[in-house]
């Protein structure tokens, strides 16, 4: 039986440390949350993410925009908020209406304020190694495998999803922290023989049940990160088959409570980076 990672009170607890050592500076890390439209799951984001300010005692700032909003007027409103010097961090909540170019807001992000590290600068530095944030949710998936004490020096880590979110910066976290790192997507021939593979298996496909059992290495340690939503029975389900994949596994993450309450806490962990940054208490 494999050990179930608790994401849920491994964030708690970095939260509280955030919140003790923002107490101590000379003022209050900022974050502005940008939210366009509508979609019930992106105001879940942002309402969580006002809440995670709040325990951590940081500033934040919400602006709730139409789906109509034009992307100049968004542009805008980004270039205002990179000039306000209380903001430390500025959040667009993804997706946007198809009118707008997520490119385009993205790149008008300050890169001193590119809380999620996806400004193209600030990719390249993650390339370097040179970055000092780094995307929430590989972020997270790395201090959790720290907590947990699982090595990733030398070990053979297999990611399945190539997203510029997730995929692609955590292949680069983990070859940063000597992985072997192999890359699998919907082009992948064999998926099964690539899995097989892993030490450390990480899987961010967007597709429910693909990893099965006989997918798995003995003792391999696996990071479900998908959240798929059943739309009949509303009921979260990640990409690994939970329940016959912990009886092979040596640990697992549950979804919901794994790797999503650490992307949470990371966020709140890079706004602190930012600030202590821009505070000239920390180098680059």
């Amino acid at each position: 039986m494999a050990v179930i990672f608790d994401g849920k009170s491994l964030a708690e607890s970095i939260k509280r440390k955030i919140m003790e050592e923002a107490a101590n500076l000379p003022r209050k890390p900022g974050l502005a949350a940008i939210l366009v439209g509508d979609d019930p799951a992106s105001r879940l984001y942002v309402n969580n993410k006002e809440k995670d300010c709040a325990a951590c005692g940081f500033f934040s700032r919400r602006f709730d925009l139409p789906a109509t909003v034009s992307e100049e007027e968004l542009l805008g409103r980004i270039d205002r908020i990179n000039a306000n010097a209380a903001i430390d961090g500025i959040l667009v909540q993804l997706p946007l209406p198809a009118s707008i170019s997520e490119r385009r807001i993205v790149e008008a992000i300050a890169p001193e304020k590119d809380v999620d590290a996806f400004h193209p600068l600030n990719v390249g530095r993650m390339v370097y190694g040179e970055s000092p944030v780094w995307p929430c949710t590989p972020s997270g998936i790395a201090a959790m495998l720290d907590a947990y004490q699982i090595p990733i020096d030398g070990k053979v880590c297999v990611m399945v999803g190539r997203s510029d979110i997730v995929g692609k910066p955590m292949g680069l976290l983990l070859l940063q922290r000597n992985g072997t790192v192999i890359y699998c997507h919907r082009h992948t021939r064999d998926l099964a023989a690539m899995t097989r593979q892993a030490d450390i298996l990480i899987v961010a496909a967007g597709c429910p049940g693909l990893i099965t059992s006989d997918m798995v290495k003995a003792d391999a340690v696996v990071i479900d990160v998908a959240m798929n939503r059943d739309p009949t029975t509303g009921i979260f389900t990640g990409d690994v088959c939970f329940d016959e994949v912990k009886e092979k596994a040596a640990c697992i993450t549950p979804v919901p409570g794994g790797v999503g309450p650490m992307t949470r806490a990371m966020l709140m962990r890079n706004v602190l980076t930012l600030a202590k940054l821009h505070m000239g208490l920390a180098q680059p």
